[in-house]
Order: C-alpha cells, then sequence, then structure tokens
C-alpha cells in the first residue's frame, strides 16, 4: 500500500511540476507576444501624426488657379465660377483641416488651417458683396436666393465640427457641408445668369463699393499685423503666433487676388471705360506678390534686424500697398 501511494505521490508532483512548467511557458509566450505588440503601439503612436500632418498638409496657393463660366457670352461671371470652384478645392480635393478634432492627424497643423480660414473670409466678403451690391437692381430689388443661401454659409465658422456639447448635445452640419452647399449655390446663380433668370449689375458703383469694402478688410489685417509686430517682433526669432497670423493673411490675400483677377474680367467694359486697365493690372501685380510670400520658416525678428527677418513686417509692406492700389482704384470710380 505504501509504494501505491508513493507513485501515487510522485505521479501527482510530476502533473504539478508540468503544471507549472506549462504556466510558465503560457506567460513566457503572452510576454513574447505582448513586446511586439507594444512596441508597435509605441511607433504607431510616434508616426501617426507626424506623418499623417505631413500627408494632409498642403498650402495650395497656385496663382493661376481659376474657372472658365460656361458661357461667358450670355453674361456668366469669372469670379462666381473661381469662388465656386476655390471651395470646392478646399473642402473636397483638399482636407478641410480648422475644423479637425484631436484624434486626427491634421489636428497638429496650424499654417493650413489657418490659410484655409483666411480663404472663406475673403470668400465669405464677396459673397456678401454679391449679395448687397452686385446680384441685385440698384439695391433695391429682392435678394437673389442662391446668393443669400451662399453669403450665410460662408459666415458660419470654419471650426464648427460635426459634434460641440457646449452648444448642443446633438450633431450638428460641419462647416465643410456649408462651405459645399455654399459653392453649389454659386454655381447655380451662375446657371442662372446663362437662364437670365439671375442679375449681375456691370455698375461702376458696384465695383466701386465692392472694391472700397475689400480695402478696408485687408486695413483690418493690416493692423493686426502692426499690433502683432509692435508686441512681440524680435522676442523670439520662431514664434508660435506669428506664422497662424501670416498663413492666415495669405490666405485672404490669396483669395482677393484671384476674385479680384475675375472681377477685372468680368467688368472689363467699366474698366475700359474709365481708362484704368493699367492702373487694375498694377493692383494685380502686388496683389499676386502679397498672395505668393511663402517663406521656408516665418521668423519673428525685428522690422530692422540686420541677420533674421520679419517675415510679417514684410507681408504688411505689401498689403499696405495693395490697400494704397485698391484706394485709388476706388477714386477713379467715384469720378
Amino acid at each position: 500500500m505504501s509504494d501505491i501511494g508513493a507513485d501515487r505521490r510522485e505521479r501527482l508532483n510530476g502533473e504539478a511540476r508540468q503544471q507549472i512548467k506549462g504556466a510558465g511557458r503560457t506567460k513566457k509566450v503572452v510576454k513574447a507576444t505582448w513586446k511586439p505588440l507594444l512596441a508597435a503601439i509605441v511607433v504607431f503612436a510616434a508616426l501617426y501624426y507626424p506623418v499623417g500632418m505631413f500627408i494632409v498638409h498642403k498650402i495650395d496657393d497656385n496663382l493661376d488657379f481659376r474657372a472658365e463660366p460656361a458661357d461667358v457670352q450670355t453674361g456668366q461671371s469669372y469670379a462666381v465660377a473661381t469662388a465656386a470652384a476655390l471651395i470646392d478645392r478646399e473642402v473636397r480635393v483638399n482636407a478641410w483641416t480648422p475644423n479637425d478634432p484631436w484624434f486626427y492627424p491634421s489636428a497638429g497643423l496650424d499654417n493650413m488651417p489657418n490659410f484655409q480660414l483666411g480663404i472663406v473670409e475673403a470668400l465669405s466678403r464677396f459673397g456678401v458683396e454679391m449679395l448687397d451690391q452686385i446680384g441685385r437692381v440698384r439695391g433695391s430689388s429682392a435678394a437673389d436666393p442662391d446668393l443669400q443661401d451662399a453669403a450665410g454659409r460662408l459666415k458660419i465658422s470654419g471650426e464648427k465640427w460635426t459634434w460641440n456639447p457646449s452648444v448642443s448635445i446633438w450633431p450638428a452640419t460641419p462647416a465643410e457641408s456649408e462651405y459645399r452647399e455654399a459653392s453649389l449655390r454659386l454655381n447655380r446663380y451662375n446657371d442662372r445668369l446663362l437662364n437670365g433668370n439671375a442679375v449681375f449689375e456691370r455698375r461702376v458703383d458696384n465695383l466701386q463699393v465692392t472694391i472700397e469694402r475689400i480695402a478696408a478688410d485687408l486695413g483690418s489685417a493690416s493692423q493686426a499685423i502692426d499690433d502683432h509686430v509692435r508686441e512681440h517682433a524680435g522676442g523670439w526669432w520662431f514664434d508660435y503666433q506669428v506664422d497662424d497670423e501670416f498663413y492666415r493673411i495669405k490666405g485672404k490675400s490669396y483669395a482677393y487676388y484671384l476674385m479680384l483677377r475675375d472681377l477685372g474680367l468680368d467688368f472689363e467694359g467699366v474698366l475700359a471705360e474709365k481708362n484704368m486697365t493699367r492702373t487694375w493690372n498694377e493692383m494685380l501685380s502686388v496683389m499676386r506678390t502679397l498672395a505668393g510670400m511663402d517663406p521656408l520658416v516665418v521668423l519673428n525678428g525685428s522690422p530692422d534686424g540686420l541677420i533674421f527677418p520679419s517675415h510679417l513686417a514684410t507681408q504688411g509692406f505689401y498689403l499696405l500697398r495693395a490697400r494704397t492700389k485698391l484706394k485709388e482704384i476706388s477714386n477713379i470710380l467715384l469720378k
């Protein structure tokens, strides 16, 4: 009996040792599995934002961008066609980034979002002028429904996302969807011009008021540059705010350049009548230089710095030149 008991204990001890060995091997397998998985997670987290930002980032400042109207002979607008195409480019072709939440890699971008916000700010002003001045007869007729809808949507903040619990617990329409609809409305307005069911008033006073208000908006941007340069220039060469200001104004200047270039085509007869084609082209040349500024790194040196420049101050110089040219054109149109 004792031998049988001893054999049984030995067998049980052997099974226990096997179980212990098996458990040890399982721990080793689990540990061996988690190590590469944890390493993969760390590598992914380290690359997700920088690689994603690199892929998404694009300052699309093509100065020759334009959209030809379907039929200019029937009064369709070059400027409206380009405005609709520019919106579509930024929300469909390029990624709309200003409202991207934190879990998007593009949430780490700052130059591209500010450039896009500047574009929409200029297009919003253009939409208002189309609604109030150019798209109605002497300002006394009813507002064009498509222009009214487009102007309203372009006023919506570009940072509006699908869900903002501080405003509402319910999902909302994001900015890019609003802008996409604005683009469709502008194209619909141009289509109605083709059919003679909409108004595009090519009068001197309409153009003059539009130019005056664009000049005023550029004046506000110039003041923003002056404030930043006086308060921050020379403090840090690599200012984390100076590039935001620079690219927002660059986006606004870029969109205004395209709109003014094509308004020159829409109002070609008015410019020729006032003998100001040359003056208009000089203004466009300054606007093109302003919109095309593209430093590798936006530096915040002193305006009189010997080594490190102030790109914002340089931008401000061309902004003031552009505004001066616009004011000159406005004065000529008033005569």
